[in-house]
């Protein structure tokens, strides 16, 4: 069975396989694993996101990630980092994929929780990506 983080790994390789840059189409390149807030980055111009990767069809509720270096973003005055999502999906009628870019991620857009004692990371703070379904975004890549 493949890890929820060997899905996210594989979906950001997808991702700059198949997209580029948003700003200036220009290639994407990967950022080193476990690098703070964001997955990739552009070769020409500044431009920097988090990638989320998603075996569903697009919906308005996805795992975010650990709460603490958000928390401290934001309290810093910056911005919630832009978001590309990779939703991939099989129905009756085949296999499907969107890649859709959410250029402004507000606040109120994370929702943030902890994790039970009982769990792996018990009382771990996270958070969630939610109300993407009315979110402005850009759908990027579609098959």
């Amino acid at each position: 069975m493949v890890s929820n983080r060997q899905s996210g790994d594989e979906g950001e390789k997808e991702v700059i396989k198949l997209i580029l840059c948003p700003n200036c189409d220009k290639k994407l390149m990967l950022l080193p694993p476990d690098y703070p807030l964001f997955d990739v980055q552009c070769t020409g111009c500044s431009f920097r996101a988090q990638v989320k990767t998603n075996k569903s069809k697009p919906k308005k509720e996805i795992f975010g990630a650990g709460w603490q270096i958000m928390e401290k973003v934001l309290k810093s005055g910056f911005i919630t980092p832009p978001l590309i999502t990779n939703f991939k999906w099989k129905d009756k009628t085949g296999t499907h994929q969107e890649i859709r870019f959410y250029p402004f991620v507000t606040k109120k857009n994370l929702k943030k929780y902890k994790l039970p004692a009982h769990a792996r990371r018990a009382n771990y703070w996270m958070f969630n990506y939610v109300g993407l379904d009315i979110l402005p975004h850009f759908v990027i890549y579609k098959k």
